[in-house]
Parts: C-alpha cells; structure tokens; sequence
C-alpha cells in the first residue's frame, strides 16, 4: 500500500513539475493557410495576447498550408504531446470530416481540445456588373441566369467553399453556378471585383473593407439575425430574414494540441487562452475585423469538442447533398 502511495504522489509530483516547466522552449501556432489570411491574422493577434498569460512564453506562428488545412492539421496530430505545438484552425476541422475520403487523422480522437476563439460572420456578395442591388433582387436574378454564371471560393473546404455549398443548397436552384476554386481568398477576390467571376460568399475579416469602398456589392449576412452594430454591415438582412429558414453559418476558429498533452498543460494554455478572449485590446482587434469573440461554454475543451461534434453531422449533410468531395 505503501509503495502505491508513492508511485501516486511521484506521478503527482511529475505532472506538476512538467506544468512549472512549460513552456520550456517556443510555442508553436500553426496555422493550415498561407501567411495574410483570416485565419492567420486571428493566430497572431492570439499569439500577440496570450503571451501576456503565460509566464516567459515565446509564441510564433508557423504557416503550413495545403490540401485544405489538413497538412497543417496533421502535423499537429503527429508533433510531440508536450503543449509546444498547437494547432489554430477554422471550421475546417469540422468540414474535412465530411469532404475528405481518407484523413491522416481523426478530428474527435487524434486531439486535445483547448478551446474555441471566436465566431466570424459571412457575407454574401456579387460583382458590380450583377443586375441587382437587394437580396430579393439578387436570388431572383440567380434563378434565372444561375447555370450562367460563376461562384468563386478559396479552395476545397475553405470558409467560402462551404459557405457557397451552403447556400445553394438552402437556396434550391434549378440550375447550380459553376464553382470556381481558387488558391486562397484573396486571388477569389481579386476576380470578383473585377467581374471574371460572378458571386462569393466569404468571412467578414475579408469582406467589409471591399463592401465599404464600393468594389462589390453586398446582399445579406448569414448570422441568425442581422449585424445591427456593425459599422459597415449593419443595413443588410440575414438569410433567415429572407426566407431561408434555419441559415446560420458563421466561422468559428479553435485551438488544439496534439493527442495526449499532460492536462497541466492544457490547463495553462485554456486559462491564458480565456484570460486572452476578455482581453479589451484583443476584443477590439476582433471587432475591427468583424469578428465575435466567444464568451459561452465553448471555450471550454468539453463545450468546444461538442460544437465540433454538431459541426461534423451538420456539415456532413451538406456536403453529401452536393456530392463535392476530397480525395
């Protein structure tokens, strides 16, 4: 009894010493995006809070992209368990459970759960050269002319990719647009403005400055209710509001670690994580990007793994209703 005592406490006594020592050497964001993204900006304003609540950590972000997130995604899976490397991503690690065949990891199972960051609304949007300047306009004229015309996106299983899939199938058209993948948001949106493609759906972090200088018409959000406080967004309906009951989609980014990270640790990175989401400098670089940082249970690990889980069955549906799958 005695020596089991022991055993115990040694253990105890080793996971608390692990907790002091961490970090013992840089941390690691890694992002699945290439640098100047929505994503990446969100990472490095993190990385740029949370190092005021973790004692003496060095955080940098480290971009590995491709093969819609699940490169960057993977190298988590596999990196040492040790809270040195972590992984921050967006609804695609819910999404590419659904879109891809094969994953080199497991969403649910091949992670610890840190905690969610923030919710990012979408806004619908059409070149300046579309015949329509309200939402009821809008769909009547894609109705119409839909097997005409192009959607672009930033890529198989990008925020604009599964908004886009969303959309059409709320909407019901007879005739879908043709989808155009591009590789990464902003050559999408170069080409909408310039009228090469016709209609995008994509993150407010990458649509209110377009919106507010003219270079693309805006149509509807696609929170459950309007933005009524946001500066530049305020005056456009939600989807809801325009007949698609149920539409709400929002991008929501997370943070996670690789399987089997000592819960000390985890636990030091979830406190400077929350300490970081009510930040006053933090919330208000999100608000300036048209972000929503998080303040229910999905900061938790536990609140966070079951919105993913929801996510996964929610997003599966669609995505088999539009057959668009990953290799």
């Amino acid at each position: 009894m005695k020596k089991l005592v022991t055993l115990a406490l040694g253990a105890t006594f080793a996971l608390g010493a692990f907790a002091q020592a961490f970090p013992s050497k840089p941390i690691t964001f890694v992002v699945p995006f290439a640098a100047g993204g929505p994503t990446d900006l969100v990472a490095r304003q993190l990385a740029e809070t949370m190092r005021k609540y973790i004692p003496n950590a060095n955080i940098v972000v480290e971009n590995a992209a491709g093969a819609g997130g699940t490169i960057g995604a993977a190298k988590v899976a596999r990196a040492a368990p040790d809270g040195h490397t972590l992984l921050v991503w967006h609804i695609g690690m819910a999404a590419t459970a659904g879109l891809y065949r094969k994953l080199p990891y497991k969403p649910l199972e091949d992670f610890e759960y840190v905690g969610m960051i923030n919710d990012v609304p979408m806004t619908l949007l059409g070149s300046n050269k579309l015949n329509a300047n309200t939402y009821r306009d809008f769909e009547a004229y894609i109705r119409t002319n839909g097997g005409k015309l192009n959607l672009a996106h930033a890529g198989l299983g990008s925020a604009s990719h599964l908004c886009g899939l969303m959309w059409q199938h709320a909407v019901k058209l007879d005739k879908s647009m043709t989808t155009i993948a591009y590789r990464g948001t902003g050559p999408a949106m170069n080409d909408l403005i310039g009228g090469q493609v016709d209609v995008m759906c994509d993150q407010t972090t990458n649509t209110t400055s377009q919106i507010e200088g003219g270079r693309v018409k805006a149509f509807a959000v696609t929170t459950a209710k309007p933005l009524s406080k946001h500066p530049v967004l305020k005056d456009y309906p939600s989807l809801q509001e325009m007949g698609l009951k149920g539409f709400e989609l929002t991008i929501w980014h997370g943070m996670y670690a690789p399987k089997g990270t000592p819960a000390p640790v985890l636990k030091t990175l979830n406190d400077a994580l929350v300490k970081s989401l009510k930040d006053a400098d933090f919330i208000k670089k999100q608000d300036e990007l048209g972000a929503i940082v998080v303040t229910d249970g999905r900061m938790t690990p536990e609140g966070h793994k079951k919105y993913v889980a929801d996510q996964i069955t929610k997003l599966k549906t669609v995505i088999d209703a539009a057959g668009q799958y990953a290799d």
